[in-house]
């Protein structure tokens, strides 16, 4: 059992130096260590310095904000850069243009808490810029490779970048009622590039690691899943809450039921696995309780994004952004015991919310010790995680990544 918690490590004289260019090789690199340090300092000033957020958003909308399009759906764009190249052996954004849309996020994130309509106003055109740089340069990739099972992603990434703008918009217009619709439709595409993602790559990373097991892609099933989100999406955009309501259930019901299909129990002694497992359960989970809400149950607001947002969302990208970046930087595929805290940690910080929305006594201190479990995990991840994601893959000296779009990718042991 020790052994599952060790990583081993090359030696010092092995260890390459950072490396720009190694860091601008593929997005997850500049864009989970982003990503993860702004789901920290975020949350960190939203409960313990809220002073300080002198910006055009209000406390609250930009807590919200941030954490759909600041962190979350950044960690998503990372991994479908990074994704994209190995689908279609293409490396959609690389050097310089990789480093430009990291400048616009970096921009973003700070004119957001700078006061003025001027800085608002070059916060917006720079997250704009962030989201269609993206949806384009997988575009380019995915239609260049003629890639047709893959032709709803960048549209997917585009119409976050949509339902940011229009978030905005009505954050610039004081209209909390078209704010809270447009969040909800950012939420829901984020839940459809999640239960696209998950269940293309949780079957695949469970057969690799445990010997013998045999799961269901469960393809068809997946199809009539992001079929009843989108429908979901589609309802909400109309005012037709029972039909979303419904499609959102089919959505998490399906879910159920392929988790229990992917043999949980297998999975339950490596970390890499089961933290994916308990983020896809919650995930689904969360599509339940917005379909509850939205049929008339009696749920604060704020159920429903917290239970697909941090329950979901969360704990999926702590293990994704593990698995994944071990995968492509040609390290073992072993979690080490920080790795595991920082799990447990996640899934800490989760519960501890989810009981502060509860009416009690603990609220308030349920909340602080959320939000204190939920910056030390993503403090320890950066801690791990950032001396290789500055440095070039083990094995670079035999497999270098190419210019975008000219020659193929090597095609790395994840998807």
């Amino acid at each position: 059992m020790a052994d599952l918690l060790q990583i081993q490590e090359p030696g010092a004289a092995q260890m390459p130096g950072p490396q720009w260019k190694a860091f601008l090789e593929l997005g997850f690199r500049p864009l989970y260590l982003a990503g993860c340090f702004w789901a920290a300092v975020s949350v960190a000033l939203w409960v313990f310095a809220p002073g300080l957020l002198r910006g055009q958003l209000a406390g609250v909308v930009w807590h919200a904000h941030e954490m759909l399009w600041g962190f979350i759906a950044t960690i998503a764009v990372g991994f479908l850069l990074t994704a994209g190249a190995n689908w279609t052996g293409i490396n959609p954004l690389t050097g310089k243009a990789l480093g430009v849309l990291g400048a616009s996020w970096v921009v973003a994130r700070v004119a957001y808490l700078v006061p003025g309509n001027t800085a608002f106003g070059v916060a917006v055109a720079s997250e704009l810029l962030f989201f269609t740089c993206a949806a384009v340069a997988l575009g380019r990739a995915i239609v260049g490779a003629r890639s047709q099972r893959n032709y709803g992603v960048p549209v997917l990434v585009l119409g976050l970048g949509v339902a940011n703008a229009l978030f905005l918009w009505s954050a610039w217009q004081g209209d909390p009622v078209r704010l809270m619709q447009h969040f909800n439709t950012g939420l829901l595409c984020m839940a459809v590039i999640a239960l696209l993602v998950a269940r293309r790559v949780i079957p695949f990373f469970a057969m690799r690691a445990v010997p013998g097991l045999a799961i269901p892609m469960h393809t068809r099933s997946g199809h009539w899943q992001l079929a009843a989100a989108g429908l979901a999406i589609g309802g909400g955009l109309v005012g037709w809450a029972q039909a979303s309501a419904l499609f959102l259930g089919v959505a998490g019901v399906i879910a159920l039921v392929q988790l229990s299909a992917w043999k949980p129990a297998a999975v339950r002694r490596v970390p890499l696995l089961w933290i994916l497992y308990v983020g896809y359960a919650a995930l689904a989970a969360g599509l339940l309780v917005a379909a509850a809400q939205l049929s008339g149950a009696v749920l604060r607001a704020a159920w429903p994004a917290h239970v697909i947002g941090v329950a979901g969302f969360s704990v999926l990208i702590i293990g994704m952004v593990t698995r994944t970046a071990l995968g492509h930087l040609g390290r073992p595929l072993r979690t080490d015991r920080l790795m595991v805290c920082c799990y447990g940690l996640v899934i800490a910080a989760a519960a501890l919310r989810l009981l502060a929305l509860l009416p009690t006594e603990l609220a308030w201190s349920a909340l602080h010790a959320s939000a204190g479990s939920w910056v030390l995990a993503f403090a320890l991840y950066l801690w791990r995680f950032f001396p290789m994601l500055i440095r070039p893959r083990i094995d670079a000296a035999a497999a270098p990544i190419p210019k975008p779009a000219k020659i193929k990718v090597r095609q790395h042991p994840t998807p």
